[in-house]
């Protein structure tokens, strides 16, 4: 049954894809501007053309190694500073502000301030960091309060290693909210890892091709360029979640032996 369901929200999701991809062939035939609006196939031509030039992987190497340090920053420094808040109520008082804050500042704020600290070569690096912080922070945190104290208690009185303890108790609790996190920080990196390239421009990175794009009104690259941040957004978030599931069977396994 579960197989079934799967198979069907697959083919649900797909039919999905081509029908939008159709309301926009025939919106973009019925505007005939292809300055404000290409067609799907008029940017998969151009994507074609674009993906045989050395500059648009050089691109996106740049962009993704970057947004991706951002999320990884950010990553560690969320659970990190989860477990102090977890264990130090003083610690989650102080970061309490600081998140909010943070949460509630537009990333054109975030970028400008930025730009007075670090170089626009590195600006979605700490963009990336400081959007996917609060929100893999505040997830990772409710995971630890949501933990059963009672099986915390036990696991001491029976004097399990604290190696098992982690991958039985703690990550196995804590890695539902940890993933749903994840899931939503990552795609705020590369928005907001963009948004930072858009508005800072440094040389050879994805958002300088989407404002060149803009400037230039080539559409059609605008298009293009815009279906690879969404395309990389996509599977960044896949890697992720096969990254999460092999970590999970993981401590599974391990939490078989122990039994």
């Amino acid at each position: 049954m579960k197989r079934s369901t799967t198979s069907a929200d697959r083919r649900v999701s797909l039919w999905a894809v081509l029908f939008w991809l159709a309301v926009w062939q025939i919106a973009a035939l019925l505007l005939d501007e292809p300055l404000l609006l290409v067609s799907p196939i008029e940017t998969l031509t151009r994507l074609s053309a674009l993906v045989l030039e050395s500059s648009f992987w050089k691109s996106i190497a740049f962009s993704l190694g970057r947004i991706m340090l951002g999320f990884l920053y950010s990553c560690v420094l969320g659970v990190a500073l989860a477990a102090l808040a977890y264990r130090f109520r003083t610690v989650r008082r102080l970061l309490s502000p600081l998140t909010a804050a943070v949460k509630a500042v537009p990333v054109a704020s975030f970028v400008i301030l930025a730009l007075l600290w670090v170089s626009s070569k590195n600006l979605s690096i700490l963009v990336s960091l400081l959007i996917g912080f609060p929100v893999i922070y505040l997830n990772t945190l409710a995971g630890f309060d949501s933990m059963d104290p009672q099986l915390i208690q036990m696991a001491q009185v029976f004097r399990v290693p604290v190696s098992r303890q982690f991958s039985v108790i703690y990550f196995n609790q804590i890695l539902p909210f940890l993933r749903s996190g994840l899931n939503v920080a990552i795609g705020l990196c590369w928005k907001s890892g963009v948004a930072a390239e858009v508005i800072g421009i440094p040389p050879g990175s994805v958002g300088e091709k989407l404002y060149s794009a803009k400037v230039l009104l080539e559409t059609a690259d605008l298009f293009c360029w815009t279906l690879v941040i969404v395309l990389l957004s996509v599977g960044c978030e896949k890697l992720l979640t096969f990254l999460l599931n092999l970590a999970q069977r993981g401590a599974l396994q391990c939490w078989k032996q122990s039994t």
